[in-house]
C-alpha cells in the first residue's frame, strides 16, 4: 500500500515539482491549491502526511495546521519562503514536525519526507489504533489525537518538542532512551553534537509535571532518561 501525501501550495509549479519527485519515490500525491481546499482534501482522502505552504489564499498554512491537529497527529512539514527563525518556531510550536524554506532542493525535500515517515510509522504512531486511543501512565494521560497531556484533571501545556518527548516516554514507560534517540525523535534531525537542548527540555517537563524534579522522569547517568511506570 502506498502512503498518501497531501501537498498544499498555491503555486502549481511547486505542486508539480514535489508531486513528480514524491511519486518517483513511491508515494501517492494529492494536491490542494489553497488552505480551504487543503482542509477538504484532508478530510476526504485522509492522507498519511501533509506538506503545507504558509502563504496560501483563504486559510493560510498555520490555520490549516491548527485545524489538522484537532483531528490528526500525522507528520506535517511546513514549506515557506519565510525562513526567519520566528516563523520556524511558530510552525513547530503549532505542531509541525519539520520546516523547509523556499527555494529548496527537491531531493532534500524527499529525504525529509522519508525521514518523518520512517520515524512516525515505524513506531506505530500512524496506525488507527494508536491515533484513536489515549496513552495512560499513572496519573498522566496523553491524547494523541488532540496532542494534549493531562495530569489527573489538570491540563499540562506542552511545546511541540515537549509533546514529542512525552509521546516517546509514555508509549514505552520504564524504557531507557539515550540522548540520541530522544533528539532524533523529538527534533527530527540527526544527533551529531551533544548540546543542552535535551537537558533543558527535560528540566522544563519536570517542572510542569511536579515540584519534585525526578518524580516522573528519571535520569540514568551515562545512559539516558526514562519515564517511571508509576
Amino acid at each position: 500500500m502506498k502512503y498518501k501525501i497531501l501537498v498544499a501550495d498555491d503555486e502549481s509549479e511547486i505542486r508539480d515539482l514535489l508531486g513528480l519527485y514524491l511519486e518517483n519515490a513511491g508515494y501517492e500525491v494529492i494536491e490542494a491549491e489553497d488552505g480551504n481546499d487543503a482542509i477538504l482534501k484532508l478530510r476526504e482522502h485522509k492522507p498519511d502526511m501533509c506538506i503545507l505552504d504558509i502563504m496560501m489564499p483563504g486559510k493560510d498554512g498555520y490555520q490549516v495546521l491548527k485545524e489538522l491537529r484537532k483531528e490528526s497527529n500525522m507528520p506535517v512539514i511546513i514549506l515557506s519562503a519565510k525562513d526567519a527563525d520566528s516563523e520556524k518556531i511558530l510552525g513547530l510550536n503549532l505542531g509541525a514536525d519539520d520546516y523547509i524554506a523556499k527555494p529548496f532542493n527537491p531531493l532534500e525535500a524527499v529525504a525529509r519526507v522519508n525521514s518523518q515517515m520512517r520515524r512516525f510509522y515505524s513506531l506505530g504512531a500512524g496506525s488507527e489504533e494508536t491515533i484513536t486511543k489515549l496513552i495512560t501512565v499513572g496519573d498522566l494521560t496523553l491524547d494523541t489525537e488532540s496532542c494534549t497531556l493531562k495530569k489527573g484533571d489538570e491540563d499540562i501545556e506542552l511545546t511541540h518538542i515537549e509533546y514529542k518527548i512525552m509521546e516517546m516516554f509514555m508509549s514505552h514507560p520504564g524504557k531507557v532512551f539515550t540522548k540520541q534517540q530522544i533528539y532524533e525523535y523529538a527534533w527530527g534531525e540527526d544527533y551529531i553534537i551533544a548540546d543542552n537542548n535535551i537537558m533543558v527540555c527535560i528540566s522544563k517537563l519536570r517542572s510542569k509535571l511536579c515540584d519534585d524534579a525526578s518524580e516522573y522522569i528519571k535520569t540514568l547517568r551515562g545512559l539516558g532518561y526514562r519515564l517511571d511506570r508509576k
